[in-house]
């Protein structure tokens, strides 16, 4: 294990003698050779990170310690360093590329300008103690050690017990030990039970994204502690198949609700309610314009070819009626990249996808600005096409705007009918910005999807999946259910955080309400507390309403389903996805809660996990032949490894 605190002495040394601070400073240690990054922020903190020279000669991720930021008032004379981080690479012999490493270095600097400059729009409104300092000697007033630091990139666990931490545990079989360095997301707050007395509604936005599912899934297979502002439950919940009926006609969707006993609670009961849209033969055209990352962060890992091999098999997908243009961005628009609207077979559009590759920093907005006009001028030019803008990035914007509702602000798209459809697709573990994607997507009339390989590309965007993914059925879809209190006393849906909205706004439609695609199912969980009355008898428990506009002409549509309770269903293969479905909703949403928790209300997420697997080996002999069983299983064994083994006392400090 690589100690960071040898090259931050050094790094001591330099800057608390006024040598400029952006330097990188490279060091050997023990044949492998490791460097420091060093930033200044606008309010005078000093952030240091750590790389390590990897076996291809290439400087690997940059690793930020928790302790990483020196305080723009730090005294002079005194030795401070921060925590310790852990590298993944054993030391390799030292590679001759100076060439390399200048325009490496040329990089850095820029990236470390611009994500300071990130960092302290993010940080507006913090308190003044914020930055978290390197641990001193002998520490002064104002210097507390255990102070930690806030930063826009990396967000931090709680301080307060009970989560997973870094090096809390060993995590799979990968032995998990932190979550990937600089990797963004929002946490959204958990909802609590309601007496139905009080509020009977539930009323959100349908959601169709799985990206949640598939980046947990990619840690768990690199060895990562998953981290629980990343879980979004429904997006877990919706990455399986439960096998659901298609509705008889293609102007409706199928609804079908079921109730079965509650795998952790005796006076519980999992309510699902199953929403299937009908498979369209539509033979509108498409227009896609490819949208590509090529930012010096895309040159992480296998970012470049998972990005390219989607945007081939997109390409490749389209029929010739079908039209194509292509934007590369890094700083700004890479002019002589840029493809014009073209048939999909044009060799432009070919050798622009495969000239892909990472350059410098990451202006989205650019990006999405000439996308916006190209998709633009393909509807103008044909009015009968579905518009699709295709967004392929890692998230880590740091040129121009850098929120999402910025960036759809200014890129924005005013017409509601045959609107421009912005799909976003994520790539990449660490150095990730999940937030900016899914807001994106969400916000922008489309859906998110995550890839870690090539042939996750392949897979996902093959003609036939992409084809049935471009032909939407409903646009702004969303859900309101209505309890009946005398049959059911409290209830609470299971995820959705980010897309409930009020009761009054179902009548009104909003774009970040969902677009479903064609023959797509969406799957709502509930856990509520049945009355004595409904507990064994056959009632109703409430009703569902959908309400929708239809992409090609904007009409609105509704309809409404019954929610029955009654008898748990007798053993089926329905009954056993069911089941399933149950378990897999409250893992994600029971995992995804502990940024909440503190103390023993967090340790008991360890009991409830345990429980839920032990159910989940008894659906073995069903489920054991499908590779979502095995995945999931082995998922939810991550999960509880990585889990404090006893309570965690309260730190005193604030998330």
């Amino acid at each position: 294990m690589l100690k960071l605190q040898h090259a931050v002495i050094l790094l001591a040394m330099f800057v608390l003698g006024g040598v400029s601070v952006g330097g990188i400073l490279a060091v050997m240690h023990g044949g492998g050779e490791v460097r420091v990054a060093v930033q200044r922020h606008a309010d005078g903190r000093i952030e240091v990170a750590v790389q390590e020279r990897l076996a291809d000669g290439i400087w690997g991720e940059r690793l930020l310690p928790e302790k990483r930021f020196l305080p723009a008032d730090a005294p002079t004379g005194r030795w401070l360093t921060s925590s310790a981080v852990q590298t993944g690479v054993e030391p390799q012999e030292q590679v001759d590329q100076p060439a390399a490493d200048e325009q490496q270095d040329e990089q850095d600097e820029q990236d470390a300008a611009s994500e300071s400059e990130a960092a302290e729009d993010s940080s507006q409104g913090d308190s003044q103690d914020a930055g978290a300092v390197f641990d001193g000697d002998a520490m002064d007033d104002g210097m507390a050690g255990d102070e930690m630091a806030g930063s826009s990139t990396e967000p931090q666990l709680p301080a307060t017990g009970g989560g997973p931490y870094p090096n809390s545990g060993g995590g799979g079989g990968g032995g998990a030990t932190a979550p990937p360095p600089a990797t963004t997301f929002r946490d959204y707050a958990r909802a609590e039970f309601v007496r139905t007395v009080n509020d009977d509604t539930a009323t959100f936005g349908l959601d169709v994204d799985q990206t949640s599912y598939y980046l947990a899934r990619n840690w768990a297979q690199q060895g990562y502690m998953i981290h629980p502002d990343s879980v979004r439950a429904e997006e877990w919940i919706n990455a399986f198949d439960y096998g659901y009926a298609a509705p008889a006609g293609d102007r409706f969707f199928a609804v079908t609700s079921d109730v079965t006993t509650h795998p952790l609670a005796a006076d519980r009961r999992i309510v699902r309610i199953g929403i299937q849209a009908p498979e369209l033969e539509d033979d509108r055209p498409l227009n896609v314009t490819l949208v590509l990352d090529a930012s010096g962060s895309m040159g992480t890992g296998n970012r470049v070819e998972t990005a390219r091999a989607a945007a081939e098999s997109i390409r490749g997908g389209l029929r010739s009626g079908d039209r194509i243009a292509v934007v590369q961005f890094s700083d700004g628009v890479i002019e002589h990249l840029v493809v014009e609207p073209t048939r999909p077979d044009d060799a432009a559009a070919r050798r622009s996808i495969e000239q892909l590759h990472p350059n410098q920093n990451t202006n989205v907005q650019a990006g999405l600005d000439r996308g916006v006009q190209l998709a633009d001028r393909m509807r103008q030019a044909r009015p009968d096409a579905y518009n699709y803008i295709i967004l392929m990035s890692d998230g880590v914007a740091n040129v121009d705007a850098t929120d999402p509702f910025a960036i759809l602000d200014q890129v924005g798209d005013a017409a509601d009918r045959n609107p421009l459809r912005l799909i976003t697709v994520g790539v990449g573990i660490a150095n990730y910005n999940d937030y900016l994607l899914e807001q994106l997507a969400q916000h922008g009339n489309g859906w998110y999807r995550y890839l870690s390989t090539p042939e996750d590309s392949r897979s996902t965007f093959s003609r036939e999946n992409w084809l049935a993914l471009s032909r939407p059925f409903a646009d702004q879809a969303r859900a309101q259910v209505v309890w009946d209190p005398q049959a059911v006393a409290r209830w609470r849906l299971i995820g959705y955080e980010n897309r409930v909205t009020s009761d009054q706004s179902f009548t009104e439609d909003h774009r970040e309400f969902a677009e479903i695609p064609s023959g797509a199912a969406t799957t709502v969980f509930f856990e509520i507390e049945p009355t004595a009355t409904a507990r064994d008898g056959a009632v109703e428990l409430g009703r569902v309403e959908l309400r929708w506009l239809t992409p090609a002409d904007g009409e609105a549509r509704s309809q409404q389903a019954t929610i029955a309770g009654g008898a748990v269903p007798a053993a089926s293969e329905a009954s056993v996805l069911l089941e399933f479905g149950a378990i897999a909703a409250l893992a994600a949403d029971r995992y995804g809660g502990l940024v909440q928790l503190q103390g023993a209300e967090a340790a008991s997420v360890r009991g409830q996990l345990d429980q839920l697997r032990e159910q989940l080996s008894g659906l073995q002999e069903q489920l054991g032949g499908l590779n979502a069983y095995r995945d999931f299983r082995s998922l939810l064994d991550h999960l509880r490894v990585a889990l404090p083994t006893e309570p965690q006392p309260r730190s005193g400090y604030s998330r």
